[in-house]
């Protein structure tokens, strides 16, 4: 058994609760990993200015993963390695989205970017992320600087549908998963959670086989499939869980805080 000395965590789903919140006892089981001299970071689906808020109550100091981890910043949420989405790619997305649909949305690295503001699930990513979309009549001028595309809607078929769509057009030009049954998220190709696990482990010095993630969406298994040991929330899907060595309660219900705890067990009787 591999004494595990890096843990990788999701944020939305995961690291907080269903309303955004980061509780007391995830802030806790952050500490008792410090205390034990395991490292700790995140990986999300967010863009990197969603994620400032949470370094300095996590005490965290390694690079995180914005942007599905195609993006690596450091805790300044200065740059180390951005991506961008090839141009002609982005451009292929928004046509396929649109022919879905659904509300899109452009991110680049310090901008949210939408042509409409009352879009269903705008308030829920301006709470998210705390930060107001910028609102623009056309998303070309910006289509050589873009870190993630997303397409947001409330039929959860439909999205799917569109993610199958969009990788059989697009093949290895992007990466195309969904990070919420809302959300779709387009970010450049050949990077992922797991490449970001990877690096991560490069940069420590570490085997993957001493790290541990903890998710709860399809963007996840990328990451759990490049660590040594996989902790699944409990409001995560079947098959999502499935995928996983471990599945702790759900994100409401202190599961971070849980995963935290079978990890430090993990440790113990390494």
């Amino acid at each position: 058994m591999t004494r595990i000395a890096l843990v990788v965590s999701d944020v939305d789903g995961t690291l907080l609760t269903k309303d955004k919140v980061l509780t007391a006892g995830a802030i806790s089981a952050v500490r008792r990993l410090a205390d034990s001299g395991v490292d700790f970071t995140i990986t999300s689906s967010r863009p990197t200015l969603g994620m400032r808020f949470l370094i300095e109550p996590l005490g965290i100091t390694l690079p995180v993963g914005p942007f599905n981890g195609s993006c690596i910043v450091d805790p300044q949420m200065n740059p180390i390695e951005q991506h961008l989405i090839p141009e002609q790619a982005a451009r292929r997305s928004l046509d396929l989205l649109d022919r879905f649909g659904v509300d899109v949305w452009l991110f680049t690295s310090d901008s949210w970017l939408a042509r409409r503001g009352d879009g269903e699930y705008v308030p829920l990513e301006k709470r998210a992320i705390r930060a107001d979309p910028t609102l623009v009549g056309d998303f070309a001028p910006y289509l050589s600087r873009v870190c993630k595309i997303v397409g947001a809607g409330a039929d959860a078929a439909r999205l799917q549908r569109c993610e199958a769509e969009i990788q059989q057009a697009l093949g290895a030009q992007v990466t195309a998963v969904r990070s919420q049954s809302y959300y779709l998220d387009i970010t450049p190709p050949g990077h992922d959670k797991g490449t970001f696990v990877q690096a991560m482990a490069r940069r420590r010095g570490i085997s993957t086989d001493a790290i541990a993630t903890i998710g709860d969406m399809e963007n996840d298994l990328a990451m759990f499939r490049s660590s040594g040991i996989s902790i699944a929330m409990g409001n995560a899907a079947d098959d999502i869980k499935k995928q996983a060595t471990h599945v702790t309660t759900s994100n409401d219900d202190e599961g971070f805080a849980g995963a935290i705890e079978m990890i430090l067990k993990n440790n113990d009787a390494a």
